[in-house]
């Protein structure tokens, strides 16, 4: 297969960490070509999507005592290209957040790909729908007490009725802006007139789940079915168990209750095209279903010994195979 991963500029990645790098990898140890491009790279021309491409060769990386370790350099990438997409057997967009301008531009030029031609992984249509804060709303029986406002008032009454909750902003990744609010909290009105731009701009803000002392589990989803898990622990001086905002992972597996979760979302996430996904879970509680560019994958490979990727690739294979 000639598979095509839309990312980040590859330099910025970290091989030992980032999930894309980790599907690329699979991808040309199980006999595929890989190419990459970014989304500032992608055209429409005579009514298709093209995207300037390079083919790029990966040197995998190692697991020495427990640690991911990489080459230096790499990667070695062939000349750039200006190609058809539908000259790829797939495409996975996995442009990390925000979903700005450029990003949503960006899923309107893969609509111009002909997906009975190249699978394109996640959907662009089903990325639109699924703001990764505003999609679980629809599956309110398996998410916490939640609200989405920009009217401080209606936030304060959420919020004194609740004693203890977290306001989210709907566009940022990694734990970005993510605030912990109490009732009688002297900076109330301030943290809500940031965080809504002045009333202009809505915010989630959710009850306190108090078992975010224990973690906060990701969970991969392939095709809708989970494949693996890992726990995010809190640094101890932050609230937030976000990898990015310095939390700690730990081996963890999936209980009947996330099953439960897992199989509430997976006819929906199948329809809108949401093939690999990462859900977050919080006490039994869906609080996030990411489908930008979902990550962990190389973190419970380490803990768990799985080779997820693999699983990934081998998925598209079969469901390419089944429609020759």
């Amino acid at each position: 297969m000639k598979l095509a991963f839309i990312i980040d500029p590859i330099h910025l990645l970290d091989p030992c960490h980032d999930t894309s790098v980790a599907l690329m990898e699979a991808a040309q140890i199980l006999g595929h070509e890989v190419w990459i491009t970014q989304a500032n790279w992608l055209s429409v021309v005579e009514g298709k999507a093209w995207a300037i491409l390079q083919q790029v060769e990966l040197i995998p990386i190692d697991l020495v005592e427990g640690r991911w370790v990489a080459a230096n350099p790499w990667y070695r990438l062939q000349e750039r290209s200006l190609i058809s997409l539908e000259t790829m057997d797939a495409v996975f967009m996995r442009t990390d957040p925000p979903v700005n301008d450029s990003y949503l531009f960006a899923t309107y030029i893969l609509d111009y790909v002909d997906q009975t031609k190249t699978l394109v992984i996640n959907n662009p249509d089903g990325i639109r729908r699924a703001n990764e804060k505003m999609y679980a709303l629809q599956f309110s029986e398996v998410i916490p007490e939640t609200i989405v406002s920009a009217d401080k008032q209606f936030i304060r009454q959420f919020v004194e009725a609740k004693g203890a909750t977290v306001l989210k902003p709907l566009g940022n990744k990694a734990g970005e802006g993510i605030l912990f609010l109490q009732a009688g909290d002297r900076n109330f009105n301030s943290i809500v007139e940031l965080s809504t731009y002045q009333g202009k701009v809505p915010v989630m803000v959710q009850t306190y789940l108090p078992e975010a002392k224990d973690g906060d589990k990701r969970i991969i989803l392939l095709h809708g079915e989970p494949i693996g898990a890992l726990n995010r622990l809190s640094s101890g001086s932050d609230f937030r168990n976000n990898m990015a905002a310095g939390g700690t992972v730990a081996d963890t597996d999936i209980t009947p209750r996330e099953h439960e979760i897992c199989t509430r979302l997976a006819d929906k996430l199948r329809q809108d095209g949401l093939i690999f996904v990462g859900i977050d879970v919080i006490g039994g509680y869906l609080t996030e279903v990411n489908v930008t560019s979902p990550t962990g994958v190389r973190e419970i490979d380490r803990l768990s010994g799985t080779r997820l990727g693999h699983q990934v690739i081998q998925w598209v294979e079969q469901r390419l195979q089944a429609k020759k």
